[in-house]
């Protein structure tokens, strides 16, 4: 069986077992034993084994992402897709937090959900969270006194914003030690992504086990939630889709939405299949270069770079999972709050993985920071791997929208930025 066939299984057979249970047995004390010793344990060590790679995952990946700008020789290239990636990384997580605020997917269950992790004996330790206050002070905190410690304590801003700025130092540091130090960074996000997915191997157990013990707790009402919640993901990443990259391409690249769309089909539909952005570059290269007629240079930086930094549709889909899950157990977020959920969202788009269920540790992690039960992943475990197929289509369009709106006023004939100089003689 492929992966994501075993996925099935694990979701059906587990889904299915803890509404059995949850029909014959009730709230009986053999099936709270069960849950509590032997699914919920299983459940919680598959997580926890994600949540170890959450830290060097996230430092290597940042660095890496950061790197890879070449921030030296960057110019105008540099500059546009940036700021095109952090607008409309914006514009995305903001049209999810709408969105989810407005249809309440998660609401229905809260205080059976709450009592249940409250009673709960192994609920992970949660990182704190974000200090509360001024925006000045805010600010101040976001910049670590101590990045070790920072990482050790959960703070996760504290820890992006140090992976960013040893990024950019390690781009701009052209030494030989600092070339081997890029190559060790290199290295450990290399064997970090080896590690998940050895770790996601077991997903189809874990998931069993998590399904189990949300649907015997919670019985059949809660598949209402996870449906209501498909639909405001797929919602939201169809009016991003459709509706805000449509304006990009013919107001910022002037050039017809419908032909745009037309043209770049064959890499939405890669992207759909394999969930993988970095699976699907080559395709896109391809389309970018064959069939938008891009500069090569731009096409090549823009679509590289878009890969690792310009994930619009992670950074919606994180969103709005944290404030499902959130309001699945009746944790109120305020306004200031998802201000800050929308911020880590944007900063950790530019770090998330590019493989399938690579944004997975990062909602965790922002979980964890607002004291949000862990253990919720595991509500949308179940369904994930379908919108992460819908989420990577939607990043792999906008990179090839960004390299429209990157290529204007370009030169087919100038060199990519980094490219060397010719030597005398």
């Amino acid at each position: 069986m492929k992966a994501h066939q075993k996925m099935l299984v694990g979701i059906a057979a587990g889904t299915a077992a803890g509404l059995l249970a949850n029909q014959l047995a009730g709230d009986t004390e053999a099936l709270k034993w069960v849950v509590a010793n032997l699914t919920m344990p299983l459940g919680r060590i598959f997580i926890r084994l994600l949540l170890m790679l959450v830290v060097p995952l996230l430092f290597s990946a940042l660095v890496m992402g950061v790197c890879e700008l070449d921030l030296k020789q960057l110019g105008r290239l540099g500059v546009r897709t940036l700021g095109y990636t952090v607008v409309f990384s914006a514009i995305a997580v903001a049209l999810g937090l709408v969105l989810v605020n407005v249809i309440r997917p998660g609401e229905g269950f809260n205080l059976e959900a709450l009592q249940a992790a409250e009673k709960n004996p192994l609920s992970l330790k949660a990182a704190p969270p974000p200090t509360s206050g001024s925006p000045v002070g805010f600010l101040v905190a976001m910049v670590p006194d101590n990045p070790l410690r920072a990482a050790a304590d959960g703070d996760m801003i504290g820890l992006i914003v140090f992976s960013l700025l040893f990024g950019a130092g390690l781009a701009v540091t052209q030494t030989p030690g600092a070339r081997r130090l890029r190559e060790t960074v290199q290295g450990l996000y290399d064997v970090m992504m080896r590690l998940i997915d050895g770790v996601l191997r077991l997903a189809p157990f874990g998931v069993a086990a998590l399904l189990f013990s949300v649907t015997a707790d919670l019985g059949v009402g809660i598949l209402k939630n996870i449906a209501a919640y498909v639909f405001v993901v797929v919602l939201g990443l169809g009016l991003h889709l459709f509706g805000v990259y449509s304006l990009a391409v013919r107001f910022l690249g002037k050039r017809n939405p419908l032909t745009f769309f037309r043209d770049v089909r064959l890499a939405m539909v890669t992207a759909f299949s394999t969930a993988s952005s970095n699976a699907t570059l080559p395709t896109a290269l391809k389309v970018a270069e064959e069939n938008l007629k891009l500069p090569n240079h731009v096409s090549r930086f823009v679509l590289t770079a878009g890969s690792a930094m310009n994930q619009n549709g992670t950074a919606l889909f994180e969103g709005i999972t944290v404030l499902f899950i959130a309001q699945v157990y009746g944790v109120p977020l305020s306004l200031s709050d998802q201000m800050v959920i929308m911020f880590i969202c944007v900063l950790a788009g530019i770090g998330t993985a590019g493989v399938p269920a690579g944004s997975l540790p990062v909602i965790m992690m922002i979980l964890g920071m607002f004291k949000i039960p862990v253990e919720g992943i595991g509500l949308i475990l179940g369904v994930d791997r379908f919108l992460d197929m819908c989420r990577t289509t939607l990043n792999v369009t906008g990179d090839l929208a960004a390299a429209v709106y990157v290529a204007r006023g370009e030169s087919a004939s100038e060199p990519p930025p980094g490219a060397p100089a010719q030597q005398p003689g």
